[in-house]
């Protein structure tokens, strides 16, 4: 392939230059996650203002993925990539140097959002770029694994700053991390761009305004309600806000496709080929990324506040109970491609999505009051070979489903599909958890003979929007401040431990049946190897990939 890399050495600095990329655009939210306390101190906002920020950089971030990915085709990947980096590192120094929340904003939620927006579809492009198709699994598992090990690795380094240093000093680090990886850039190939090409302006934004809707939507899921709006929530035509968004979100999504398809046929530039979409092998291998994300992001909410809420591990011990997932990741992802680089990539997409079944079953069954840390070990070790196993085949499914050419638009597609299942994920693994311990915990302070009538009742009525998910010291205190007996706050606080693990089980039993569900769409995933000779089923989806038999758009060769 023309500008693959060439020698081991230049294999290797391309791949250390993506990773490292893929690596910095996750970090940030999940340090963000174990700081939000301290950073809303410190730019002088509370921790709803940083909730805030933080939803809106994942709001940024997926609404132009898809421009963005145009945007490496027309100006190229590299280019791009570059551009991206700098954007990136402007956001991570003006975030280290905030004073207060609106700077915050602009310089992580914007910002960084924005270069996030042209890097990570350029990763994906720049791989097809400098990879040969032998290699692309192993390319793509390195670099998506890196990104799930920053998710994990981000409490620890977030927990070790806030606590000995400040969490400035993470951006501040950034800010070096990109100087290098611009450097390092030097070194990629880059594929032919789209000069004649021009950027779509109304199809950007009613693809921003969509793919907006839908993500503003299901990240304001827990606070406001699915279907039903929550008591003090805002009510649209009697349901949930979220529900009309979402819906609204759909809508100007398709009318998007119908105006990309108008343009084709105009000979017109657009941002994706809608035929694309109806690609078995690229649809199959975005609904898989789908709910590897989904998953993902679910277990990665429910298990950090088992460690640090239930149990009351501190952010630096909590990110240490998850670093063995990051092991098994790294090895099941650089391994499978190494040891096993003809394996059928549906058996090991399925084995994935089994080994994340059986780690989320397992922590499942284990999750017990009076349980420890260490339940959490062999459950992350299975699910980080789930995650691992499917991070080495995925990537090189999509971009294979069609020329290389293509491969920038497959990114920006591929990340709107992960950016929206993580977005899911963590929505329902939290409105499930806080349903389920709600309810566990109003039913059993009503059977407790120990809690009296009027105190169960209150809790009722306080409690109808859903009951917090915080640790028993909190309860305690709060109960003392309200004047309630010490025998009585201390049943109360048995039942809040015991519905705090009912309502962990019962999101991780919802993940372990959407994983049962991801089996299901798995059969579109091919049995051989891109690059090998397909049979069968495999190659009436290759005929539709954009080989010269059915070019995409159906435009001629």
């Amino acid at each position: 392939m023309t500008g693959t890399a060439a020698g081991t050495s230049a294999a290797a600095s391309v791949l250390a230059t993506l990773a490292a990329a893929q690596f910095l655009m996750t970090l940030d939210s999940s340090v963000m996650n174990v700081s939000i306390a301290t950073v809303a101190e410190d730019v002088g906002t509370d921790v709803t203002g940083v909730q805030t920020a933080i939803t809106l950089y994942t709001l940024v971030m997926a609404s132009f993925m898809i421009t963005g990915g145009k945007i490496g085709s027309i100006i190229g990947r590299k280019r791009a990539f570059a551009i991206g980096c700098v954007i990136y590192g402007v956001g991570s120094f003006t975030t280290a140097l905030a004073p207060n929340l609106t700077v915050l904003m602009i310089g992580w939620s914007l910002l960084e959002g924005l270069g996030a927006a042209l890097i990570m579809p350029a990763i994906v492009a720049l791989v097809a770029t400098n990879f040969e198709t032998s290699g692309r699994p192993r390319a793509y598992g390195l670099v998506a694994a890196s990104g799930a090990v920053a998710v994990a690795a981000g409490p620890l380094i977030g927990g070790v700053m806030t606590t000995y240093a400040s969490w400035r000093w993470v951006f501040a680090g950034e800010v070096v991390l990109v100087a290098i990886i611009v450097l390092m850039a030097r070194r990629l190939a880059d594929g032919e761009r789209d000069a004649d090409a021009r950027l779509d302006l109304l199809g950007t934004g009613l693809s921003a305004l969509g793919l907006g809707l839908i993500v503003f939507g299901i990240l304001r899921a827990g606070a406001w309600g699915f279907v039903n709006a929550k008591p003090g929530a805002p009510v649209w035509l009697g349901l949930s806000p979220v529900v009309w968004l979402v819906l609204g979100g759909a809508a100007v999504l398709v009318v998007f496709l119908a105006w990309e398809r108008r343009r084709l046929l105009a000979g017109q530039g657009v941002l994706i080929d809608p035929a694309m979409l109806r690609i078995p092998l690229l649809r199959s291998g975005l609904i898989a990324f789908f709910f590897q994300f989904l998953l993902q992001a679910g277990l990665f909410f429910c298990v950090p506040l088992y460690l640090s809420v239930a149990l009351g591990l501190s952010a630096v011990d909590t990110g240490l109970r998850i670093m063995p997932l990051s092991v098994t990741l790294l090895l099941a992802a650089v391994g499978i491609p190494k040891l096993f680089p003809q394996a059928s990539p549906r058996r090991v997409t399925r084995t994935g999505f089994l080994l994340l079944l059986a780690g989320i079953v397992s922590l499942m069954g284990a999750l017990e009051v009076g349980a420890g840390a260490g339940i959490v070990t062999v459950p992350l070790l299975l699910a980080g070979l789930g995650i691992g196993a499917l991070a080495s085949q995925l990537g090189a499914v999509t971009v294979s489903s069609v020329p290389d050419d293509r491969s920038p638009e497959v990114g920006g597609i591929q990340n709107t599909f992960t950016n929206i299942g993580a977005s899911i994920g963590t929505a329902l693994a939290g409105a499930v958890l806080i349903s389920a311990l709600t309810s566990s915990f109003l039913s059993g302070i009503e059977d407790n003979p120990q809690v009296p009538e009027n105190v169960s009742t209150t809790a009722e009525v306080q409690l109808a929007g859903g009951a917090p998910f915080i640790p028993d010291s909190a309860l305690q205190g709060a109960l003392e401040d309200a004047g309630v007996d010490e025998q009585v706050a201390d049943a109360v606080a048995e039942e809040n431990t015991a519905s705090r693990i009912a309502g962990l089980r019962s999101a991780l039993a919802v993940l372990a049946g959407l994983a049962l569900l991801a089996l299901a769409f798995t059969g579109g995933i091919p049995a051989r190897q891109p690059g090998t000779t397909p049979t069968g089923r495999d190659e009436g989806a290759a005929r539709q990939a954009g080989g010269p038999a059915q070019p995409l758009g159906g435009q001629p060769t």
